[in-house]
């Protein structure tokens, strides 16, 4: 097994000589890197997605890289450096897991999750749902708002009373899209996502990358579609439904 501690350094000195050398490295700000990570953030996410395990490791190193940046250029600026960085994190994992590191009891993952928002709101934060990040996508970011409300008890008990609500909410929707009223519409399909988020969330289901299987599988059959048509002689434009559906459906038989 590779030296952590040496890895680690080995990385934290070509950071102090790209900033110290390369025009590019050198004229980077937090600002500027953040859409970067950001980026970066999706890749690693497409590769766990695809199950690409070295494609996992280098977009690893690549967000790894990011964070050593980031804290060299805080150094730069006498704020903080990657040791103090490293340090806080461990300090606070110890904190928020007295049942590892204390004396506290859990009896399972629910335990642990519920202990965790409580110290959260022990160390100043004035919501639960404050840690929620404002720029997460909609769907993820509903997925967090549920996860911290059941981390209080703020839940419901059975997924058969989720699945009634689904179909509430699913009721009400169509009483709106039969109204024609756009903004009520609006509103009701947004809590029949919601619900249905909350729904997946009691089935152990990630409904943001269950999406994006169902993408991913729909790009494949329709570009498939569009090769085969192409084969044909044929304009996709210029086909029936009934004929596309031909192909389609050999899409999904491969």
């Amino acid at each position: 097994m590779t030296d952590r501690a040496a890895a680690f350094e080995r990385l934290a000195i070509i950071m102090d000589e790209l900033r110290a050398k390369c025009p590019w490295d050198m004229k980077q700000t937090i600002e500027s890197l953040r859409h970067l990570t950001i980026e970066e953030t999706y890749e690693l996410s497409d590769s766990i997605i695809e199950n690409d395990m070295p494609e996992v490791k280098k977009e690893l190193g690549d967000l790894m890289l990011h964070l050593v940046f980031y804290a060299k250029i805080a150094e730069e600026n006498k704020l903080f450096d990657i040791a103090e960085v490293i340090n806080s994190q461990c300090e606070k994992l110890i904190y928020r897991h007295p049942h590892i590191y204390g004396d506290v009891k859990v009896e399972n993952e629910e335990d642990v999750k519920r202990n965790w928002e409580q110290l959260k709101l022990k160390e100043g934060n004035k919501s639960v749902l404050s840690g929620v990040p404002k720029s997460l996508p909609p769907m993820v970011k509903a997925m967090r708002i549920q996860e911290k409300a059941r981390g209080v008890g703020f839940d419901w008990d059975e997924p058969h009373q989720v699945w009634d609500k689904v179909e509430e909410e699913l009721a009400e929707f169509k009483q709106a899209a039969d109204s024609g009223d756009q903004k009520h519409m609006e509103e009701e399909f947004g809590d029949l996502l919601f619900s249905l988020i909350n729904f997946a969330r009691f089935k152990k289901i990630n409904p943001d990358e269950a999406l994006e299987r169902t993408n991913k599988k729909f790009i494949y059959r329709f570009q498939y579609l569009e090769e085969a048509a192409k084969k044909s002689g044929k304009n996709l434009s210029d086909m029936t439904l009934e004929e596309m559906d031909v192909y389609w459906n050999e899409a999904k038989k491969k």
